[in-house]
């Protein structure tokens, strides 16, 4: 445990992270469909940033936990969001629309579901995706935190990896596929500066072996302005959208 500082609150530097929300409380507030109160939960009072917890102030790699505590509040916010008449919109992800987008997530938080519990998957439940992706992403969430679940070998579409390196993609796949449908929609996309360098450094390594169909097109050259989520977006091969606002 760390040191607790005079007004109780852990001191900078300890073994925890400041204010990390509850993982366990952020699962189940997706998996109850309450994306907008999982966002709250999981955002610090400057706008949805987690403090490095010490191994990444020590420039080690945050681990997948980690990042998918951080994302699920980034895309709850953005579902949340997405009014019913956007749902047909393009988006820069190649053929899908918003509507797309939402059930391809859903279709493979249920099968990566499935794989982490070594289980034959069920059916996606598309029929409300503004409804369903919360509940579908919490379970995802839940059985990727459950004990031993990243030290597993994971049959997935690309081969047989690790627990730890197939969440690492979910998260690659989830960032890109919340910039996606907030470019979409018109909406603000801040994820935190970590994560994004995060996926990066991830994408950097391992992105030229999933390219192909369903999967992700070959790299654009992003604007010489371009943020860093917007070049991460590029290296998946995300065309340019311009959307009113």
């Amino acid at each position: 445990m760390g040191r607790v500082a005079d007004d109780g609150r852990p001191e900078v530097g300890e073994d925890r992270p400041v204010a990390e929300p509850n993982p366990t409380t952020v699962a189940q507030l997706l998996a109850a469909g309450r994306d907008r109160e999982a966002a709250e939960q999981g955002a610090l009072a400057d706008g949805s940033r987690l403090a490095p917890s010490p191994t990444d102030l020590n420039g080690a790699p945050m681990d997948p936990l980690q990042q998918l505590e951080q994302l699920a509040p980034l895309l709850a916010s953005v579902v949340g969001g997405i009014e019913a008449d956007q749902l047909d919109a393009p988006t820069p992800c190649a053929d899908l629309d918003v509507r797309g987008v939402l059930e391809h997530m859903i279709g493979g938080a249920t099968l990566f579901t499935a794989a982490y519990r070594g289980a034959q998957p069920g059916e996606p439940d598309v029929s409300d995706p503004l409804a369903t992706f919360g509940p579908a992403l919490g379970g995802l969430g839940a059985a990727a935190s459950a004990p031993g679940a990243l030290d597993q070998t994971i049959a997935s579409p690309f081969g047989e990896v690790s627990g730890e390196h197939f969440a690492r993609y979910i998260v690659l796949d989830g960032l890109v596929h919340g910039w996606d449908m907030a470019t979409s929609t018109g909406q603000a996309y801040d994820p935190p500066a970590e994560l994004v360098a995060e996926v990066t450094a991830f994408a950097d390594e391992h992105l030229d072996g999933l390219r192909g169909p369903g999967a992700f097109d070959a790299a654009l050259e992003p604007p010489e302005d371009a943020s860093p989520m917007e070049r991460l977006a590029a290296q998946t091969g995300r065309r340019p959208l311009t959307v009113a606002t």
